[in-house]
């Protein structure tokens, strides 16, 4: 007797070890597009699961971009369901693009939609379908950003509840176990729409491997997992740091306190923030700037670098201009971050 096909034997070992993470009678759900990595997915977990007694269930996520994208969803829902998965459900969502543009939109509504769905059924795990073609994808992206090691870092493997069990499998396996275990799958116009920035990042990535030779996506993929553990220690450094901002004490040199100046939401000492070493330094200036107020998804190098500046560049500049918005000011051997003074 033969075994499965090798793209889908090694889909079901990565996907048995993070189900292993269940307890029995778990609940897993997947995240299922229709498209041939989360179908790959949805297979293995179906065959991989009641081994371990784990229940599977799937979410159908519509963001109802594509006049096809309703009945699309339907198909990939009737998939899942005749793969075995239970509970199976579709979520129909709104994507209105805001200032993040319209990727970044239909992602947050895609995960508010897959963690309502979760928090509905008690849900142990949502496992996503990124690859390692996506990872690639994703450290790429950040290369042409120059955003940093965290970005560089890409997706990680675990999340809270959300895991990527196939961040180690190309998206030619993916395609390869769907053919071979019957599977028809689904592909998004959108994913070849090069008025995406991922869309671009993919061709880019596809001339690279011409150019260069194979494995690039491979290396870049690598290249993430050991960007990541550098920049979750120096998270952890920072995070640290920034607990020693005691606002119970006017000793400790932070706070956000009353007895910070007015109109400002947080308030740090010129000394204690030169005290840390740069790369811990930029992190703890994004933490301070969020937490007077920021939305996190738009504080961006340029604006720690620019708060940075302030301490290592000083010569009298006026406020730094930050989202929310908000501006950091120095004065009396303090950066403040908070809304601007308003003019009477």
């Amino acid at each position: 007797m033969t075994g499965p096909h090798p793209a889908t034997a090694a889909i079901r070992l990565t996907v048995r070890a993070v189900l292993g993470e269940c307890d029995p009678g778990d609940l897993a759900l997947v995240a299922c597009s229709g498209g041939a990595d989360s179908l790959a997915l949805a297979a293995a977990v179906a065959f991989e699961a009641s081994k371990l007694a784990v229940r599977a269930g799937a979410v159908v996520v519509d963001h109802g971009l594509d006049p096809r994208s309703a009945a699309v969803a339907e198909r990939a829902g009737g998939q899942c369901s005749a793969l075995g998965l239970a509970p199976v459900g579709t979520v129909r969502v709104e994507v209105d693009a805001g200032a993040d543009g319209l990727e970044s939109a239909a992602r947050d509504a895609r995960y508010a939609a897959l963690t309502a769905a979760a928090d509905l059924h008690g849900a142990r795990l949502v496992l996503l379908g990124h690859t390692l073609d996506d990872q690639a994808e994703q450290v790429l992206l950040g290369l042409a950003r120059g955003s940093g090691a965290r970005s560089l870092a890409g997706m990680p493997r675990a999340r809270g509840r959300f895991r990527r069990p196939l961040l180690g499998v190309t998206r030619e396996q993916t395609r390869a176990s769907c053919v071979a275990e019957g599977l028809t799958w689904w592909d998004d116009p959108m994913n070849d729409d090069p008025a995406f920035t991922r869309v671009r990042a993919r061709r880019a990535l596809v001339d690279l491997e011409r150019d260069l030779g194979p494995g690039v996506a491979a290396a870049l993929a690598r290249t993430a997992d050991q960007l990541r553990e550098d920049a979750d220690h120096l998270d952890a450094l920072a995070d640290a740091a920034l607990s020693r901002f005691d606002v119970n004490s006017p000793e400790i040199p932070g706070g956000f306190t009353s007895n910070r100046p007015e109109g400002a939401g947080v308030w740090v000492a010129v000394d204690a923030m030169l005290a840390l070493a740069r790369p811990v330094r930029t992190r703890v200036w994004r933490r301070l700037v969020v937490a007077a107020g920021a939305p996190a998804g738009q504080v961006s190098t340029r604006h720690t670098e620019a708060c940075d500046a302030l301490l290592t560049d000083w010569h009298g500049q006026g406020p730094v201009s930050l989202p929310g918005p908000l501006q950091a000011t120095r004065s009396d051997g303090r950066v403040s971050i908070g809304t601007p003074a308003r003019v009477e």
